[in-house]
């Protein structure tokens, strides 16, 4: 880097009085430390790379104290750096600040294929680590093995499911992906027998049925991987531990199973069930209504998570996770970004697949395009919704995708038209919609239908308002909880 840089990341050092996930400080102002080991291998291992920055003093609020001496210091790194495996190839530059100088070491980010970086004293499993925020955290075995499957291209998608037989797959669905491929492929309808297509096509090894072939044609694929399925839940806010007004911890919550294609049209559907609407009322005087979120791009990141999770012996005990909140839904799979690509790039440049022959029998049954348009289809739908972009996440061996609504907004400045009354238009907004409706008494299930949200919302954001400022009433006022309560509106007078 130039001196420039250098001085600009020793002033942000200064200014925040903290380390960052590429930044880190150690004073060298009597000597070199003796163990860098942590941060070479966890900046070795990050797609960013990253800084050590001697001659700030953290225990002086980062004060410039300088460095021992520049020549030494270098060299020294450099011989740690020898003891990394492989070898990571520092840059060093140098800066003064106030007479004192300042020493930069730049440490590479090295490829997929070579990671993990580690101290050769330690060895791999101990001697691995990852940035984490300004710290440097041991990398868990797994974390480990998803680098290695890479390197060594396991296919876990392949590997034979013990005690499955080819009488627990459908062969409706089988027969139907054989005549697909046949149609798709004259070598082979002419050439093989169907076991052999199967066995070409990674259905079946040595006539066992695969991962991939109990995933997508099993009679119940959590017979033998009770884990791997989807697990849902809304949650009454903004974060888990959130409760509702009825302390509930969950406002629905659900464990799906079977096939990929069962799970991810189970999965969807429940997203659908389960999202607020935003209902307004056309010229027409006809009630229309916005979902949430868009059904295809919840589909696309769904998908995503069933067809790229890592289905390795090491992540068997681990579902796909989805989280509704009351500011946004999260999808979460076991499974790092695979191979070279980086969050920045999803989108950009077609990424290396984990699962191939997965995908491939997926594109076959028409469940997927396997054509590297899933992170774009995602962020065009959110686009053109007008909801924020979508946040990709890779951490910790977990790729997390997060779609943000913007419905509390609208809920709070939208308002609704109902038909023109004679030549005079009236504005009604949802509190006045309620309070028309209370006419009578009504439960919260009720509320809940005619509005069409979840009922945290219809409770928090419109009756409590109401009932606190008097324009609502409870029918128990003296058990506010109580599952035969009712709203009226209170009239004046």
């Amino acid at each position: 880097m130039q001196t420039e840089e250098l001085l600009q990341i020793v002033y942000k050092v200064q200014h925040f009085q903290c380390e960052f996930q590429t930044v880190e400080v150690k004073a060298a102002e009597v000597g070199c430390p003796t163990r860098l080991y942590d941060s070479l291998s966890s900046f070795s291992n990050q797609e960013e790379g990253g800084v050590i920055l001697f001659g700030l003093d953290e225990k002086k609020d980062f004060e410039a104290v300088g460095v021992y001496d520049i020549q030494d210091l270098q060299h020294r790194v450099a011989e740690q750096c020898k003891q990394m495996q492989p070898e990571v190839r520092p840059l060093f530059t140098v800066a003064e600040i106030e007479g004192r100088f300042v020493v930069s070491a730049e440490i590479p980010s090295v490829e997929a294929d070579q990671r993990p970086v580690y101290y050769k004293g330690a060895g791999r499993q101990r001697g691995s680590f990852v940035r984490v925020g300004e710290a440097d955290e041991p990398m868990n075995d797994y974390e480990i093995y998803s680098y290695d499957a890479f390197r060594r291209r396991i296919r876990d998608d392949i590997r034979v499911v013990t005690g499955a037989k080819k009488s627990h797959l459908r062969e409706k669905d089988l027969q139907k992906y054989l005549e697909r491929i046949k149609e798709s492929s004259a070598n082979l309808s002419n050439n093989a027998t169907d076991d052999e297509i199967m066995e070409l096509m990674g259905i079946t090894s040595e006539g066992n049925p695969t991962m991939a072939a109990v995933l997508v044609f099993g009679k119940y694929p959590q017979a033998y991987f009770p884990m791997l399925g989807v697990t849902a839940v809304v949650v009454p806010g903004t974060k888990i531990g959130d409760t509702g007004t009825d302390d509930e911890r969950f406002i629905a919550n659900q464990r799906l199973n079977g096939t990929i294609s069962e799970m991810l049209e189970g999965a969807v559907e429940f997203v659908r069930r389960n999202s607020r609407v935003k209902t307004v009322i056309d010229e027409n005087g006809k009630r229309k209504d916005k979902p949430e979120f868009p059904v295809k791009a919840v589909r696309e990141v769904i998908l995503n998570a069933l067809l790229h999770r890592d289905y390795s012996i090491h992540t068997e005990g681990s579902p796909v996770t989805i989280c509704m909140f009351s500011d946004r839904m999260e999808v979460t799979n076991k499974g790092g970004l695979y191979g070279r690509i980086s969050v920045k790039q999803l989108g950009k440049v077609h990424a290396e697949i984990r699962n191939t022959t997965l995908a491939g029998i997926l594109e076959i049954m028409q469940v997927s395009e396997n054509r590297y348009s899933g992170i774009p289809t995602i962020a065009r739908e959110m686009e053109a919704a007008g909801l924020p972009a979508p946040e990709f996440i890779a951490r910790g061996g977990e790729f997390k995708v997060i779609l943000y609504n913007n419905i509390e907004r609208e809920q709070n400045t939208e308002r609704v038209e109902p038909p023109k009354d004679g030549n005079r238009e009236k504005d009604y907004s949802r509190e006045e919609e309620v309070l028309d409706f209370c006419s009578i008494p009504r439960s919260r299930e009720e509320l809940t239908t005619f509005l069409g949200l979840s009922r945290y919302y219809v409770m928090e954001k419109t009756v409590k308002p109401l009932l606190e400022s008097g324009q609502l009433e409870m029918t128990i006022p003296e058990k506010p909880k109580s599952k035969k309560q009712r709203y009226v509106r209170k009239f004046s007078g």
